[in-house]
């Protein structure tokens, strides 16, 4: 079972892997369609785990009450331009403009969570606990994988 900052920066090195497929990709293709709809999923069930199973978790630490704000106001904003992409034509330049724009802050928001965060979180989250909190990421993003379509359908219905 890999550690919680393993399966985190496993899913991060694929969701980097799949941002640069995506930007290879043009128009309303079947690659990008397909590379979109993985990318989707992947990241909306990362974050959810990622929020209930290590941010909850450091929230413990002053510090890390901020960490997880800021990390899960990221993740709102991201949502929100994941969203918004995943309504619109592909094939259009201002699908491209704000792909690019979700591609940047992700970006980011992963390097920022790898360099910054694990640092520190390892004082809370140790090795003695690393497997656990890293089964329990893993289990928790499945279960949110099945959840993705349901929270978007209540979310629209708020």
């Amino acid at each position: 079972m890999p550690s919680i900052y393993d399966a985190i920066k496993a899913d991060h090195d694929s969701h980097r892997e799949l941002l640069a497929t995506i930007a290879g990709t043009e128009g309303d293709s079947e690659a990008r369609r397909k590379a979109w709809h993985e990318f989707f999923y992947d990241v909306k069930s990362h974050a959810a785990a990622e929020e209930e199973e290590f941010y909850s978790r450091l929230m413990s630490e002053t510090w890390g009450q901020d960490a997880a704000r800021h990390s899960v106001e990221e993740h709102a904003g991201m949502d929100d331009l994941m969203e918004e992409l995943d309504g619109m034509d592909m094939s259009s330049p201002a699908w491209l403009r704000k792909f690019k724009q979700l591609r940047h802050d992700y970006e980011h928001h992963m390097d920022e969570e790898e360099d910054e965060v694990f640092a520190r979180a390892k004082d809370v989250v140790g090795e003695e606990e690393n497997d656990a909190y890293g089964r329990k990421f893993l289990d928790r993003k499945e279960k949110e994988r099945t959840l993705v379509d349901r929270k978007r359908e209540d979310h629209l219905e708020d």
